[in-house]
């Protein structure tokens, strides 16, 4: 059993009887009254995303996870197949675990929490970053940079990015995972 001290982000807990990921935590100590722990925790079956406040001491009930690497092979439509970098094993698993999967190309490596209980996967936490090649765009017109105007574009797994204007089709772009925004255009 652990406490409320112990939270900290990519932690799961077990909660009215689901398991959940902590998300974001924030431990408060107003000037009056008892302190308490703000989290945002996220459930590894549904996906569904919930605030809870834990006053600062509680017991929650910590779920032994271990991460492992894990290559992205593809989509049947159904599920997400991936293979352990280490031992070649495959496992599959539904859209809801993936926190963007919009943005998962093919050989992507991405870390995998699986539950050491019943070796069943939980959660898969995306590299920081991803580079992804546009494939569909307005094409950029000349001189239009001085604004911070965006336009959608079509990204290699299929995902819409909003993109400066200066993007073309066939650039590199540098994508931040946990916003699915854009970073960078990658000059080769």
């Amino acid at each position: 059993m652990a406490t409320t001290s112990d939270i900290r982000n990519g932690m799961c807990i077990r909660y009215n009887h689901d398991i959940y990921k902590i998300i974001e935590f924030l431990h408060v100590k107003p000037g009056k009254g008892p302190a308490f722990v703000r989290t945002k925790l996220k459930s590894v079956t549904t996906g569904k995303v919930l605030d809870n406040t834990f006053s600062a001491g509680h017991k929650i009930e910590d779920v032994r996870v271990e991460t492992n690497g894990f290559q992205y092979l593809y989509n049947d439509g159904d599920f997400y197949h991936f293979m352990n970098v280490d031992d070649y094993t495959q496992i599959r698993l539904v859209e809801s675990a993936i926190d963007q999967p919009g943005l998962l190309k093919e050989g992507e490596v991405v870390s995998v929490s699986i539950n050491t209980e019943d070796n069943m996967p939980l959660s898969v936490d995306m590299p920081p970053h991803v580079i992804l090649e546009v494939t569909h765009t307005e094409p950029g017109i000349k001189g239009n940079t001085a604004t911070n105007a965006t336009k959608p574009a079509i990204v290699e797994s299929g995902a819409e990015v909003q993109v400066p204007l200066f993007i073309n089709e066939g650039d590199k772009i540098k994508v931040e995972t946990d916003k699915g925004t854009y970073k960078e255009r990658i000059k080769e």
